[in-house]
């Protein structure tokens, strides 16, 4: 296991152990946590619940998906933004590149 896959399992066992402590499923965490994908979403998620500590399922699931609704967009934009700079580069240099 290398130290991406231990770190994705390490912040997985911590952000079930933090829905448990709510009272919540020991599934649930797992599912979020399988959904969130990175370490990074899942230490906000579990930042939401240490400061919100919401009493219902549908709280915690609203907020991973306006998680990954934030990664979705941030993703969208970081394209939008590579697209735009060959875009720029083709106008600026023509489709051969910077040889003309």
């Amino acid at each position: 296991m290398n130290f991406e896959q231990r770190e994705w399992a390490r912040t997985r066992d911590e952000l079930v152990k933090s829905i448990m402590e709510l009272g919540f499923p020991e599934e649930l965490g797992s599912e979020i946590a399988k959904n969130l994908g990175s370490p990074k979403a899942m230490q906000r998620m579990m930042g939401y619940l240490y400061n919100v500590k919401p009493r219902s399922v549908e709280l915690v699931v609203d907020e991973m998906l306006a998680i990954k609704s934030d990664i979705d967009r941030w993703k969208e934009k970081k394209a939008s933004e590579e697209a735009n700079a060959r875009y720029n580069e083709v106008l600026n240099y023509g489709l051969g590149g910077y040889d003309e």
